[in-house]
């Protein structure tokens, strides 16, 4: 029979399910001797080291504002229950679950490949988004340092990029970002989804309290970085009545503006979600799902164009109608500061003829 479902400590997924590519499908059962087995060993992150041969990802999705992009790592240890990157982790032969927060991969060449795509002739610059994906600053960016190498070479080349991050650490790297925002060639955008700690915890555990996210938000902006905050995902129901206090507390953290992605449920996450839900919030979890239903025409997820980031119908009307009165009523509805392209170059290599008129 099935077993209860219990979530492992500092993990958001409850399950390990297998993906949807794989040839045979997992799942836990109580085979009725639980009580006499040894403890389970305690769960850890192991790191495995990609070769990739490219770094800047293409897109033409028309709902995003941007058509390229940097992940130096796939899978995220935050754990995020909600996160809309799970299902890449199927195209690898593992679970979107707990699989997708624990076995993480890292491009250790991802600065020498920037250099390299970057330096290529012809090359158009156009702004690059970080964290698009699974978050560039998460807890092993501490000890890697990838993220913080590839600025280092967008600094260089003088080629703009837009960080979205939910962890705390993006401040550490606000020397080089302050640098760069003086030309207007980097932003930062910090996703805060709750005041509340115990519900940050469970939701999302591995990523930085909600305090520390606006201590970022402060640090950047008095380094000048201009930053965003999204209130992202809401999840009606849940933590759509905190929407009016987190952009009150953005705008006193020194943000210039906001924005919001209501909450997105494709593929695997549907499920993983619900699972969640009905474990951690028992009493909410029917509601909600109808809440979402509501946005999404009676089914858990849209993923038509437009509609997939915003929803529709009287749920969705209600959201966008008090997030724009929040606007204006905390001076957020500001338009983020464009990035400058023009002032891409790459920078002369070692052995290159200086100009007689540089």
């Amino acid at each position: 029979m099935a077993s209860p479902v219990s979530g492992i400590r500092g993990r958001g997924a409850l399950s390990n399910a297998s993906g949807r590519f794989e040839a045979f499908t997992r799942e836990t059962f109580d085979d009725g001797w639980t009580s006499d087995d040894a403890p389970a060993p305690k769960l850890r992150t192991t790191l495995t080291a990609e070769a990739a041969r490219t770094i800047i990802t293409r897109n033409d999705s028309p709902d995003i504002g941007f058509d390229r992009s940097i992940n130096s790592y796939r899978g995220c240890e935050h754990g995020c229950v909600y996160c809309f990157a799970r299902p890449t982790h199927a195209y690898l032969g593992l679970s979107p679950g707990i699989d997708f927060e624990s076995r993480l991969f890292f491009k250790p060449e991802a600065a020498r490949l920037l250099e390299k795509e970057l330096s290529k002739p012809g090359y158009q610059p156009r702004f690059i988004a970080m964290g698009t994906n699974t978050d560039p600053y998460q807890p092993i960016e501490r000890r890697l340092q990838i993220t913080r190498e590839v600025l280092k070479v967008l600094q260089r080349f003088h080629h703009p990029v837009g960080i979205t991050t939910k962890n705390a650490l993006v401040a550490r790297d606000a020397d080089i970002l302050g640098e760069m925002a003086a030309e207007g060639l980097a932003a930062v955008s910090v996703s805060i989804t709750t005041l509340d700690r115990s519900l940050a915890r469970s939701m999302e555990p591995r990523a930085s309290t909600p305090g520390r996210r606006f201590e970022a938000v402060r640090a950047l902006t008095q380094a000048g970085v201009p930053t965003m905050v999204g209130f992202s995902p809401v999840i009606p129901g849940l933590n759509d009545h905190e929407l009016e206090a987190v952009l009150e507390r953005a705008a006193e953290a020194g943000a210039v503006c906001a924005r919001y992605v209501v909450l997105r449920l494709p593929l695997e996450i549907k499920d993983l979600f619900r699972e969640w839900l009905e474990a951690e919030q028992p009493a909410r979890a029917r509601r909600v799902m109808s809440l979402v239903r509501q946005m999404r025409g009676g089914k858990d997820y849209d993923p038509e164009w437009t509609k997939r980031m915003r929803g529709e119908g009287p749920v969705a009307d209600l959201i966008r109608t008090r997030f724009k009165a929040a606007l204006r009523r905390y001076g957020l509805d500001r338009p983020f500061p464009a990035l400058d392209v023009s002032k891409f170059r790459p920078p002369p290599k070692a052995g290159d003829q200086l100009s007689l008129f540089g």
